[in-house]
């Protein structure tokens, strides 16, 4: 019986670590599989709440709020989102802190506090705040007018040996090359136009990530035909100077942004955008801003962090937890036929004792 049970565990041992690595591989190797899904609505709005519930306590929203307060310039985006999120929880605010919500709200939305920090802003969007942004800047910054000439610009520098500002170069392809290339995309010409124009926004202002930009570089350096470009002026003549393949990635991030201003509206978009550093950031927070609405989600990312909130918009994917549920098993069987290895080795060492005493 002892014997027929070291075979068993043995089968099952083996059986365990050919299925953990054959899951593993599959997850390594086949880029349709990964390690993480999209969580639905649903799931989503379940684990934000769980996180709500440890972050959102009526001491921390009053602490966020009061600070955000001191400020300055304040950032209102996030004052609204942590007051609606404090109005939705029941959480009755200190007077003292309410009473100071309307005086600087009246303060800073003044005639002359408006023009005076618009002005500011329109001379250095590095001045500007997110709830300034659509007011100040957007009418001129969100068009497609500058879409050829952002090409041209990076043509010209091509040929004159000079610095070719390739942010600006990406954008502004993925802008006029909508209607052409939309297929890549997956989305309509309209929303990803949109998209690229709020990045624009975003890079003027000083609030598109690092990873983000990465992406456009890369798209650029990839996808670009250099001996081409200079003498693209329309989108049917970019269509032949560029990899459509190369930019795919910066398409579907753009129409994922657009997804996102849709539900957030522009000012809280942009707030969100330094959070998004490419394709699978953007398509997460898209999904969890359709399934949370705008105030519990920047609010969310205000009291709980980035990283807790975009957590919440995924899952284990169906291989995952089985490669999971492999890989415990082996271990499990492993540490089963360990400590029966050690305790058959203590019996016969026992025994010996026995038999020489």
């Amino acid at each position: 019986m002892r014997a027929l049970a070291r075979l068993l565990l043995t089968l099952a041992l083996v059986a365990s670590l050919v299925f953990t690595l054959w899951s593993g591989a599959r997850l390594a190797t086949d880029p349709a599989l990964t390690l993480w899904r999209d969580a639905a609505a649903s799931e989503i709005v379940a684990a934000t709440e769980s996180v709500l519930a440890e972050a959102a306590t009526p001491e921390a929203l009053a602490a966020r709020i009061a600070t955000h307060l001191d400020a300055d310039p304040r950032d209102w985006v996030v004052l609204d989102a942590l007051t609606d999120l404090a109005r939705e929880r029941s959480v009755e605010l200190p007077p003292d802190l309410v009473d100071r919500l309307q005086v600087l709200r009246a303060q800073d939305s003044g005639l002359l506090a408006t023009a005076q920090s618009c002005a500011a802003c329109v001379m250095d969007a590095g001045a500007c705040t997110v709830s300034l942004l659509l007011l100040c800047r957007a009418p001129v910054d969100l068009t497609p007018v500058g879409d050829v000439a952002g090409i041209v610009r990076a043509g010209t520098a091509h040929l004159a040996g000079t610095e070719i500002d390739e942010i600006d170069l990406g954008l502004s392809i993925v802008g006029l090359g909508a209607t052409a290339l939309v297929l890549f995309s997956g989305g309509s010409s309209l929303s990803v136009k949109a998209g690229a124009g709020l990045a624009k926004v975003a890079r003027g202002a000083g609030r598109l990530s690092d990873g983000l930009s990465g992406v456009i570089r890369v798209a650029v350096r990839d996808g670009v035909d250099w001996a081409r470009l200079p003498a693209v002026r329309n989108s049917d003549e970019l269509a032949a100077a560029i990899r459509a393949d190369a930019f795919a990635p910066l398409f579907a991030t753009a129409t994922d942004l657009t997804r996102l201003q849709g539900v957030t509206g522009t000012a809280r978009a942009l707030h969100l955008l330094p959070l998004i550093d490419g394709p699978v950031a953007a398509r997460r927070l898209a999904n969890g801003a359709e399934a949370l609405g705008p105030s519990r989600l920047i609010a969310g990312v205000d009291l709980a962090g980035p990283a807790r909130m975009l957590r919440a918009t995924v899952r284990f994917s169906d291989l995952a937890v089985q490669f999971i549920g492999a890989l415990c098993a082996f271990l499990l069987l492993l540490a089963q036929g360990i400590v029966g290895a050690v305790k058959s080795v203590a019996l016969r060492m026992a025994r010996r004792r026995l038999r020489d005493d």
